[in-house]
Formats: structure tokens, sequence, C-alpha cells
């Protein structure tokens, strides 16, 4: 099924302020909320893809990778990837947003009918590591096996921090994490709710703490993360695995793992977004008689033949051998530019003959229209 745009969804202009489309979205989640919409499948569903669409659009780093290459270019790791998105991890994520857009409205944010979802759920830190990969790495796509430092879920209490594995729902907030006080004032009463001070919102309390993680439900560990790396990245693009970071607190939800891509230097070659650059030099007898040269390219060496009377600063073209753009099929080219080595100290026999061959009139510079000038071969190269 073709994911909607998440502009789309969320009603706002591509250029939307961070404000807009924070408005934009209470406004969807008041629409769709499912106290407001029970039993109502289609409902849930625009409530989940508003959510998504708002937790791509309200991060700077996963906005600008979306305006640049839509969908594909998160990945299976834009939003909450959908369908496998659940309530409470709306709820814990947004709940800032639920709380000022609803007041209290609805049974999930004040009232008792979903009480339970104002419980903190723990979150864990986002993770960033670096990947050097070559431009042959970049040309074809690689997957990479990387070993990971991170926190993850204790093996001895299966993360739940409890020895027995038994918690007791708090006396404080009687399990839902918040607890509300009432103040009068000249205006009439006024409701206040906080996160309990005794379970910290978790709406409940251990009653034996696991001896491996005191409680904490995870341990430093490592972990091998696998993940493929499509052709024709670029330098300080970041790709995001979802759920890959550090473990998180007694059952919450993992941090994310982010990937900086670094670029390799090319001992030949140079990058200029998807072309490639190469420069290569010849001497006056191969330019004025004509030679074959052999040009490197991401593949192997390709062989080129050079005409009689190839000028200096000419420009040969050789198509499709340049990276590609991510996720899509089209693919730049590899650009060489062809240089006529001047001799910077000659020998007495050599300026003898420098000096005959002066006087012939092949050796007068005579450009033809068919000569492309400096100017013009740029106009050429910026146009192609």
């Amino acid at each position: 099924m073709t994911k909607r745009d998440y502009y789309e969804i969320l009603e706002v202009q591509r250029n939307a302020t961070e404000a807009e489309i924070k408005k934009a979205y209470r406004q969807m989640a008041i629409k769709f909320h499912p106290d407001k919409n029970p039993n109502n499948k289609e409902a849930e569903d625009k409530f989940k893809e508003a959510a998504e669409a708002y937790e791509v659009l309200s991060n700077p780093e996963k906005r600008s990778r979306y305006d640049q290459f839509g969908h594909s270019g998160l990945g299976n790791q834009g939003g909450f990837n959908g369908a496998g998105m659940s309530m409470d991890d709306i709820f814990s994520n947004f709940g800032d947003i639920f709380g000022s857009a609803f007041g209290g409205a609805f049974g999930g944010f004040g009232g008792s009918g979903r009480g339970e979802q104002r419980r903190r759920v723990n979150r864990g830190t986002n993770l960033r590591v670096k990947v050097s990969l070559t431009l042959e790495d970049i040309a074809k796509g690689v997957h990479k096996k990387l070993k990971i430092s991170k926190y993850v879920s204790c093996q001895t209490c299966s993360g739940t921090g409890a020895r027995d594995g038994s918690y007791t729902t708090c006396g404080t907030c009687r399990g839902t994490g918040q607890v509300t006080r009432v103040t009068n004032t000249f205006l009439g009463q006024m409701q206040t709710s906080s996160t309990c001070p005794h379970c910290g919102g978790e709406g409940r309390t251990i009653n034996d703490k696991c001896t491996t993680c005191h409680g904490d439900g995870i341990v430093k560990g490592e972990e091998v993360v696998e993940v493929d790396i499509p052709a024709g990245v670029t330098e300080g693009m970041s790709l995001n695995m979802s759920g890959k970071g550090n473990a998180a607190a007694r059952g919450g939800i993992p941090g994310d793992l982010h990937i900086l891509i670094e670029e390799q230097t090319h001992p030949q070659l140079q990058r200029d977004g998807t072309n490639l650059l190469y420069e290569h030099y010849i001497s006056f007898p191969e330019a004025a008689m004509g030679t074959s040269i052999d040009i490197p390219t991401l593949e192997g060496k390709a062989r080129v033949k050079l005409e009689p009377g190839t000028q200096g600063g000419k420009v040969l073209r050789l198509r499709g051998k340049g990276l590609p753009e991510v996720n899509s099929y089209a693919r730049g080219d590899l650009l060489v530019n062809v240089n006529v080595w001047t001799p910077q100290s000659l020998s007495r026999d050599e300026k003898q003959m420098l000096e005959k061959l002066a006087e012939s009139q092949n050796f007068v510079p005579n450009p033809s229209k068919r000569d492309k000038t400096f100017f013009d071969r740029m106009k050429e190269y910026f146009q192609a």
C-alpha cells in the first residue's frame, strides 16, 4: 500500500512552520481520537497516520530527509512504521500535545476511560554511529554488520527490573501515573494533574529489585546490528533505525540508532553530486598524433581513444559511469578532463627540435569553429 504524503495528511504546505505543523496535528488528533470515535477502525488508522506524519515532520533531521527523498529516504525507519505503531507509543511520545490540546476533555487524558494511558513510558536514548564508505560501496549499496556498545535488556529479569517479575500498583496514584490536585480559587475549583512523585509516573513499583540490573531492567552490553545502506548516499546523510538505540528501563520503548555516512577519499576520482571527475594528462606528441588512454572507473578500467589533434581542456563524458541517485534509476556520468602536459625543462637538442617545429605552419594556433572555448565547455557541462 502506497503511503500518503505527510504534508497532505496534516493538510499543511511544504513550507509550514513548526508551530503550524503542531497545530495541524492537534486538530487531526481531536478529529480522529479513539474516544471521540469508539469502535471506528478507519478513524483509529487516521489517528495513527497523523501521529506518524507528525513524528517525521516535527523532527528537523527526518523532515529534511523526507523533503529531499520522500518516504524512500526514511526507509522503514520513518515515523512509527505505520500500522506497527501502538496507542501507547503515541500517548507516551506526544502526551504533552494531547494534554494541551484536549485539556482532559476525553477519558484518555483526564477521565476514567483511559486513565491507564497516562502512565509514563520509559524511552531509551538514541545512539549515533559513523559508517565510512568507499565510492565503490556507494555505487552499489552495501550490507553492513555493526557491533554496537549499548544498553540492552537485562536477561536475568527479562527487562522488568523485578527479580521475581512482580510489581505492585502504586498506592499514591492507583496505577494511573498521575496525581490530581484540586485548588479552591476565587474563580472556583481548579484541577491540576502532575506526574506521581512516588512511582515516577509508571503507575507501579517493584517489590524485589533484580540484583543484576538493580531494578533498572537494562545493563551495558553489545548488539550486532545489520543495515542495508542504499546506493547513492552522500557524505553527512543520516539513516535512522527505529528501536535499535539504547534499551529503555523496565521494558519501555528503545531509542533509535542514527547511522551517519562518511565518504572515503578516492585515490583517483573526485565526486561532484552523482558525477565523478577525473584529470588525465597526455604528452604533446600523444595530443598531436592521437592515442588510447585507460580511464579508472568504479567497475575497473575503460579504454578511450583520443583523436589526433586533441586539444588541452577537452572533456570526455562517459555516460552512466558515475554514481546513482538514492532510490532512483538515474545515474551520473564520469567526466574526464584531458590536459596536455607541457615540459618544464628542455635539453639543448629538444629546444632545437621545437624551434624547427615552431617554424611549421601546422604549429601556429588556428582554432576553428568546431574547437569549443573554455566557456562553451563549461556551459555544455552545466546544461548536460
